[in-house]
């Protein structure tokens, strides 16, 4: 890390865009200890377990008859279904069908899910994943076995049919269903930002959430926008390799953390956008050029949209001057009168607090005054 991240956080001067639908303000929160500016709009909502029909027919048909496996994939699922089991007066008798039938847990959160409900699995993968659950399965032999598999919403390629296909009853258990949000500005919002590069990373923690992103950028006929910016400014994080699936499919490359988990999440953007940035030796000084600010000599500097978006058309060509019109059309909503190139550039100039970053020359247009003996790792080849 910086000297410059570790006084002002290795995020500082990035936004990053959340569509987490739960678990939102703890992923806030990491970004933002870390200095990152966040823009939340879930992609969906969750549908309460209670109100669940799907959910209700599935745990009698269980407890009438019991499978030979039940697996646990998420810690909210499962607490989920046992306080909505209690909830329809059935709880006790889903309690008596778990204590008797091989439980497995996919990771630690959901072992501590099923020890607080008094039960304790036979099992669970050192992974954390699903894959590793369906060597076990496998391994053991699943011919003529029933398997309850608790459904969250991700797809899991391949799993199912792998069971199957070995000679298994897989009956799924739909925990909680997701749903588009009740109030789709936001996320319409989020997706403006997005194809506007207002965005330096955007995060998945879902599949769902990915895949319902890219459908609402479809249903708006802005997709190929969206995909654009996705493919070559803005970030995709996803916490996981299912979650990245839906972007994938769409040729959008993605970061990943090794371990799927939030803090890991953050700590990918930590070490991608600040490797991201540009940095320049400018008028004696060392700049370094991010989202939504610039690092000055180590000094976190706020610029507004139009600035940086001058700024981001100077740095193209450090020390070549870069003619008004040519900034005119940079600046977001451009319109016909350069006069909007020197308001904004005052500006910059403002903001930077060093006004000689920036050289006017004269009937032509403006430059960055990048030091003569700016070594070839700041020209951005």
């Amino acid at each position: 890390m910086h000297d410059d991240d570790a006084q002002h956080g290795p995020l500082a001067g990035f936004t990053v865009g959340v569509t987490a639908a739960r678990r939102a303000e703890e992923l806030g929160t990491l970004l933002t200890r870390r200095g990152a500016a966040v823009l939340h709009a879930p992609a969906l909502r969750i549908v309460p377990l209670a109100d669940d029909s799907e959910l209700l027919a599935a745990t009698k048909e269980l407890i009438d008859h019991a499978p030979d496996v039940v697996i646990a994939t998420t810690a909210i699922g499962f607490r989920g279904w046992v306080e909505a089991a209690d909830g329809w007066g059935i709880g006790d008798r889903l309690l008596e069908l778990l204590h008797g039938v091989e439980l497995l847990a996919r990771g630690p959160k959901v072992k501590g899910a099923i020890r607080a409900a008094g039960l304790t699995e036979a099992w669970s993968p050192q992974s954390e994943s699903m894959a590793e659950v369906l060597d076990r399965l496998l391994g053991e032999g699943v011919s003529g076995r029933r398997v309850a598999l608790q459904l969250h919403g991700e797809p899991l390629p391949g799993f199912v049919e792998s069971l199957r296909a070995a000679g298994a009853e897989v009956v799924g258990v739909p925990v909680y269903r997701w749903m588009p949000p009740e109030d789709i500005a936001p996320l319409d919002r989020m997706l403006d930002v997005t194809v506007a590069r207002g965005l330096d990373a955007l995060t998945f923690t879902s599949a769902p959430a990915a895949a319902s992103y890219l459908n609402r950028a479809e249903a708006r006929g802005m997709l190929p926008e969206v995909l654009d910016a996705l493919s070559h400014d803005v970030v995709s994080a996803c916490v996981g390799p299912v979650t990245a699936l839906p972007l994938q499919a769409k040729g959008i490359d993605t970061v990943q953390p090794e371990r799927f988990r939030l803090g890991p999440l953050v700590q990918v953007l930590c070490a991608q956008l600040p490797a991201r940035a540009r940095t320049l030796p400018v008028a004696g000084h060392r700049v370094e050029i991010r989202g939504h600010a610039v690092l000055v000599d180590g000094a976190l500097r706020p610029v507004p949209p139009a600035g940086m978006a001058l700024l981001h058309t100077l740095a193209r060509r450090p020390g070549w001057v870069v003619a008004r019109a040519d900034l005119l059309r940079a600046l977001p909503g451009s319109g016909s009168d350069e006069h909007a190139v020197e308001t904004a550039m005052a500006r910059l100039r403002t903001a930077l607090g060093a006004p000689r970053l920036i050289q006017t020359v004269v009937k032509r247009g403006y430059r960055l005054a990048l030091d003569p003996s700016a070594d070839t790792k700041y020209d951005g080849s």
